[in-house]
C-alpha cells in the first residue's frame, strides 16, 4: 500500500511538470497524420498494449485506417449497444468515477477532494444555481473505450461553452491527487433542455493528449486554443437531439461530467464508483 502510495505521489508531480500542452500539440499531429505503414503499426501497437476490442467497431480492419485519429473515434457496429428502455442511459462507455447528490453546489471529485458547479461551467453562477442539490455523475473513459459520447435522454441543445484550461490527465491516480482537476483542465460545456427531465448540463473534459473535443453540431470545438472563454447559444436553432443519438467524441481517454436538476434522476441502485459502465445501459429513472 505504502509503496502504492509512493507510485501515484510521483505520477501526480510528473504531471505538474511536463509540458502538457506541447505533448498535446505533438500527439494531435502524429493522430491526425496519413502515416501509411506508421499509422498501422502504432493502431496494432495500442489495441495490442490496451486490449481495445474490434470486433465491436463497425471496420476492424486495422489496415483500412488512413489515421490514428479515425481508428480512435471508430464508430460501433450496429447493435453493439443497444439502448435500454430507461429515462436515462449511459452515455458513454467508461467508468463510474463519482455520482450522487450535489451537496448545495459542491460535486465530489475524488475522496478530499470536491469542487463548484460554478467553477465546473467556467464561472456562470446563474447557470449552475439552477443545479443546487441537484445530481451528478463523473464517467471516465480510459484509452481502450469507444470515444464517442451520446445523449442519457433526449434534450435540445440551449448554449455551448468552451473554457480553457490545464491539461492534467484524468486518470483516477491524478483524480485523486489533483485538487479541482475536472474545474481546472480545459472542458466544452453543453446546456440541454428537455421538456421531460428539465435542464441538464453535459461537460466534455479534456486531458494531456486530448487533442480534440468535437461535437455534431460544430466540429472540432477547441482547434484553436486562445486562452479565452467562448460561448455559442442556439436559439435561432433547432438542434434536438434523442436519446442515444452522439453528442460529442474525445481524441484519447478522457471524462464527462452530467449535472440533473434537483430531483429529475435516481441512478440506478447498483451505481457506485469505479463501476463498468456501458454506452445505452439503464443509468436512472425519474423519482
Amino acid at each position: 500500500m505504502v509503496e502504492k502510495s509512493m507510485s501515484d505521489t510521483l505520477k501526480v508531480m510528473l504531471q505538474h511538470v511536463l509540458p502538457k500542452q506541447r505533448l498535446t500539440v505533438l500527439a494531435g499531429r502524429i493522430a491526425g497524420a496519413r502515416g501509411g505503414a506508421f499509422t498501422t503499426r502504432l493502431i496494432r501497437w495500442f489495441v495490442a498494449r490496451y486490449g481495445v476490442d474490434m470486433d465491436e467497431a463497425a471496420n476492424p480492419d486495422i489496415a483500412s485506417y488512413a489515421s490514428f485519429n479515425d481508428f480512435f473515434t471508430r464508430p460501433l457496429r450496429p447493435g453493439a449497444r443497444p439502448i435500454a428502455a430507461a429515462d436515462f442511459v449511459c452515455p458513454v462507455d467508461g467508468a463510474i468515477s463519482q455520482l450522487g447528490p450535489i451537496d448545495d453546489h459542491h460535486i465530489v471529485q475524488a475522496k478530499g477532494h470536491r469542487f463548484t458547479t460554478t467553477d465546473l461551467v467556467g464561472g456562470d453562477a446563474a447557470l449552475a444555481a439552477q443545479f443546487q442539490h441537484g445530481s451528478f455523475a463523473n464517467l471516465y473513459l480510459s484509452p481502450k473505450d469507444y470515444h464517442r459520447l451520446h445523449m442519457p435522454c433526449a434534450g435540445r441543445l440551449v448554449r455551448m461553452i468552451h473554457v480553457p484550461g490545464s491539461l492534467f490527465s484524468v486518470n483516477p491516480v491524478t483524480a485523486r491527487g489533483v485538487p479541482n482537476l475536472f474545474a481546472r483542465n480545459e472542458r466544452v460545456v453543453c446546456v440541454f433542455d428537455s421538456a421531460e427531465h428539465g435542464r441538464f448540463v453535459m461537460v466534455l473534459v479534456g486531458a494531456t493528449i486530448v487533442g480534440s473535443i468535437a461535437t455534431p453540431w460544430h466540429g472540432v470545438v477547441n482547434a484553436k486554443r486562445t486562452g479565452k472563454l467562448s460561448e455559442w447559444t442556439y436559439a435561432d436553432r433547432d438542434i434536438t437531439l434523442a436519446q442515444g443519438e452522439e453528442m460529442g467524441r474525445f481524441l484519447l481517454g478522457s471524462t464527462v461530467v452530467m449535472l440533473f436538476e434537483r430531483g429529475r434522476i435516481a441512478f440506478t441502485p447498483d451505481s457506485a464508483p469505479e463501476r463498468t459502465v456501458r454506452l445505452g445501459e439503464r443509468m436512472g429513472d425519474r423519482p
